[in-house]
């Protein structure tokens, strides 16, 4: 089994995104759009409802599943464009991603599964030759920050790791990459 990857250019995130909303419908693509500009789990994401959001703030509040740790995150412009766009074409749901699908029962209102955006996720990686699920928008996000010359301490901070070292295995920071740095940074 191949390891998840972070997706390490923004070609590949773009091709991602495009593929999904041409092959599996817009709101993957906003799920992955919206998880790259977050860095929140997937089951965290999926749950979030639009009375959780203070749009006029750009502020989420949520309690993590995984930790238990209450974070608040401040929406950039693409993560509020995205909300606002979805709460206008979708003005009589409850989640910022829910399920519209008719197998469900009357009455019940529930977010899109994690397993139906892993099977997406896992398709369009595969078609573009990249081992890509749902962990792979919060490691894209902790690389390009890595990559742009963010701290891996403040990194770390932003995806809620207990330590640098766990940060820089579940962002990809590799062997390659250190030894690559010998002779990016020659004094």
């Amino acid at each position: 089994m191949k390891a998840v990857e972070s997706v390490k250019t923004p070609d590949q995130l773009h091709a991602i995104e495009h593929l999904l909303s041409a092959k599996h419908g817009r709101i993957y693509a906003d799920v992955w759009r919206f998880g790259l500009n977050t860095a929140l789990r997937i089951t965290d994401l999926l749950n979030i409802r639009y009375s959780d959001i203070d749009t006029d703030k750009r502020l989420y509040t949520i309690k993590e599943g995984k930790t238990g740790k209450a974070r608040t995150i401040t929406l950039n412009q693409t993560a509020l464009a995205i909300v606002e766009r979805r709460r206008s074409e979708n003005p009589g749901d409850e989640y910022l991603f829910q399920s519209h699908s008719p197998k469900l029962k009357r009455g019940v209102v529930q977010p899109v599964s994690r397993v139906s955006v892993s099977r997406k996720f896992k398709a369009v990686g595969d078609e573009l030759k990249l081992s890509v699920n749902t962990h792979s928008m919060r490691k894209s996000r902790g690389y390009a920050m890595f990559a742009a010359g963010k701290p891996i301490e403040y990194v770390s901070k932003v995806l809620n790791h207990s330590s640098t070292g766990v940060t820089m295995r579940y962002i990809g920071i590799e062997a390659e990459d250190i030894a690559r740095s010998y002779d990016e940074f020659e004094l």
